[in-house]
């Protein structure tokens, strides 16, 4: 038996990195997988990847996270799918913006509405599907940059932040209920995917992980499957008890 035999689980941002290493990680112990992305062709390419290595594992849905109608279809086609839903990875996110006096209004907008009104729209709308199919587990991406501002991230500071509460509100919520579904945010730091080649800025991809690196007390920048281990752990029944908190997946930066 797998660490989590028999879940099924709505992933958003599947389609690359932490989303992608996840959902691997998710169907590796035993459970189903709904990848989820804007991107759809990519959403497809890794579900079909999971599936040449666990049959049957994986499916793959359209996704724009900040888009109420695609969220209700979405939803809707991983309950047929896989006969319910009963973890949500709200993963999808973007940087974007710089200081507050240097970001503009357009950016501030989008940078909330994908890193923070999605994780609204997923909790709102998953957790119907959740409630008949408990034990279920909510997991949100927030990141360090949640919990430590920098003066140069300010629409992304608030996004994040506004994810790490947001959490904590909805796990009050689902235990007040009484509905036996858990809510925690994890908060990584720098992490080898895709997004890095963004902050390239010039430089090699090397040269920005060395740069990197030297902000975070174990010397390096993580993995995907860092992450990913967090999130099958939340996943999984291993947490039972754990709701409302926050993993820092940060190497340390966070105790500084």
């Amino acid at each position: 038996m797998g660490r989590v035999e028999g879940k099924k689980a709505f992933v958003t941002g599947g389609a690359q990195g932490l989303g992608k290493a996840s959902a691997m990680m998710l169907a590796k112990e035993g459970a189903l997988v709904t990848l989820a992305d804007i991107n759809e062709k990519g959403a497809k390419s890794v579900a079909d990847e999971i599936n040449a290595k666990y049959p049957g594992k994986a499916f793959s849905v359209g996704l724009d996270v900040t888009r109420e109608d695609q969220w209700k279809a979405a939803l809707a086609f991983a309950d047929k799918a896989m006969g319910g839903i009963n973890v949500l990875f709200n993963n999808a996110g973007i940087g974007g913006g710089t200081t507050v006096e240097d970001t503009d209004f357009e950016t501030w907008k989008r940078v909330l509405a994908v890193d923070a009104d999605s994780v609204f729209l997923g909790c709102k709308y998953a957790i119907p599907y959740m409630v008949p199919h408990a034990p279920g587990s909510i997991i949100n991406t927030s990141s360090i940059a949640g919990l430590i501002a920098g003066h140069n991230m300010a629409a992304y500071n608030a996004a994040k932040a506004a994810v790490w509460l947001l959490s904590k509100s909805v796990a009050l919520h689902c235990a007040k209920r009484g509905y036996r579904i858990r809510s925690n945010s994890i908060h990584p730091t720098f992490i080898d995917t895709p997004i890095l080649d963004g902050m390239a800025r010039g430089m090699s991809k090397e040269e920005l992980v060395r740069k990197l690196a030297k902000q975070v007390p174990l010397g390096v920048v993580g993995d995907p499957d860092d992450v990913a281990y967090a999130v099958l752990y939340l996943a999984s029944d291993e947490s039972k008890f754990v709701t409302g908190s926050e993993i820092k997946i940060d190497g340390g930066i966070s105790a500084m």
